[in-house]
């Protein structure tokens, strides 16, 4: 199994607290689609050379929930494209007819299983019910709506562009175009809200009965607006104690309605994790496209430059629109095309806005560690000694003996987790068990 991230760096305007790579304004929207499917179409060995095809997330995670033991997939070199998520930015400033394009050339280039889950984020601002009906007609089976609150008063200190009527109408139109997989974000530890607010912010979220919920607490990313703003002393500043108190009601409430807190800040019906972020989680590889895209083959990452414009200047010479031509089983009316590169000119338009990391054994046991323990499936050191090695497995349990005795990580076998509270510490955790050179 594989999967695809497409980065749409688009937005109507910066949201305060934003820190991804974006930009306010659609004027190279064209020439990034042409750029976007040209390193498409370049890259398309990219899966097929991996060295290995890491962990199966979803035979993983059946055997977790079973209590066994996740396996690597042996020597299964299955390239298939079982997930498929545009994010950004804001994908849903994409026309219908360009998400189709964009499908339509990884379709042609890539094998993409018939049941691929196809995520599309969205904002409710750009959201219709036919947008939404004809959206459903691409492919794109799931949903992940940034709502952030149903609250005007918060969503105007998050400077968000939708209101609290708009937040709710979108869920109603996405329920009624025959979307049934879901996600919303929502945002806590805002200083605009309480207890009361938060926990009918939760109330809402429930009453739609929706698949899947993404909730973060508000952080303060360096030179964002809203962190410029509260230097300033132009807006409330955030505290922690809120988000602490927020997040130990959405852990208390999630629970008792049968959600699995399957990630520090994601939550599901049993069977409707995100199956493309746990393919992050399990180390499976996966391709980015886009400005600010990231990939990972098994063994190396490798990054784009975070600039549309250069981004766009090293594909553009790289593609050209063919006529528009019939397909000959007449399915589709016509369809986007490219001269493909060869091997060295798609390498060296890569090598152009990319940079590449070759991973040492250390790193790829630190980022195993740093990831599992962000999931309730934990860190395996049954699996480890196996595939990293006994070195590995032995070096992370004696450096978790001190940390489960001070009651800051969980162990039950060969498992080590960390429950709901510790949570809240994982990134600390996580650094005392990397390896030490």
């Amino acid at each position: 199994m594989a999967g695809i991230y497409i980065h749409i760096p688009f937005c109507k305007s910066k949201c305060g607290y934003c820190g991804f790579y974006s930009l306010p304004s659609l004027k190279l929207k064209e020439r990034f689609l042409e750029a976007l499917k040209a390193e498409i179409v370049g890259r398309k060995d990219y899966l097929k050379q991996r060295s290995h095809c890491g962990l199966d997330p979803q035979i993983a995670i059946r055997r977790c929930e079973a209590s066994q033991s996740p396996s690597l997939m042996g020597n299964n070199h299955n390239s298939s494209i079982h997930t498929i998520y545009f994010g950004g930015g804001t994908p849903s400033l994409l026309s219908i007819d360009e998400i189709d394009g964009v499908l339509r050339v990884i379709r042609a280039h890539y094998p993409v299983a018939e049941n691929a889950e196809i995520t599309l984020e969205a904002n409710p601002d750009t959201l219709s019910l036919e947008y939404l009906q004809a959206l459903r007609k691409t492919g794109v089976n799931r949903l992940s709506i940034g709502i952030q609150s149903f609250f005007d008063n918060d969503l105007k200190y998050l400077s968000r562009r939708h209101d609290a009527h708009h937040a709710q109408q979108c869920l109603d139109w996405a329920k009624l175009a025959s979307f049934t997989n879901i996600s919303i974000d929502l945002i806590y530890g805002l200083p605009t809200s309480n207890a009361e607010q938060w926990n009918r912010n939760l109330d809402i979220f429930f009453a739609y009965d929706l698949s899947h919920l993404s909730a973060y607490a508000l952080t303060l990313e360096p030179n964002s607006i809203l962190t410029k703003q509260i230097e300033l002393g132009k807006t409330l500043p955030i505290n922690d104690e809120d988000a602490l108190r927020d997040y130990d009601i959405l852990c208390k409430r999630i629970a008792e309605k049968g959600y699995l807190h399957y990630e520090i800040s994601n939550f599901c019906k049993r069977g409707m994790h995100s199956k493309h972020n746990a393919s992050y989680w399990f180390g499976t590889p996966y391709i980015g496209f886009g400005p600010s895209a990231h990939s990972f083959d098994g063994a190396s990452r490798q990054w784009n430059i975070s600039s549309v414009e250069r981004y766009c200047e090293a594909f553009s010479a790289a593609s050209r629109h063919c006529e528009e031509r019939s397909n000959p089983d007449n399915t589709l009316s016509s369809l986007d095309c490219f001269v493909v590169p060869s091997r060295n000119d798609a390498k060296r338009v890569q090598d152009a806005v990319s940079e590449i990391e070759r991973l040492t054994p250390e790193q790829l046991y630190d980022e195993y560690v740093m990831l599992r323990l962000r999931t309730h499936w934990g860190i395996d050191l049954k699996w480890m000694k196996r595939e990293m090695g006994e070195q590995f497995s032995t070096y992370c349990e004696q450096h978790a003996k001190p940390l489960v005795a001070q009651c800051r990580l969980s162990q039950t076998r060969e498992f080590l987790y960390l429950t709901d509270q510790q949570m809240l510490f994982a990134d600390g955790v996580a650094e005392e068990l990397f390896w030490e050179s």
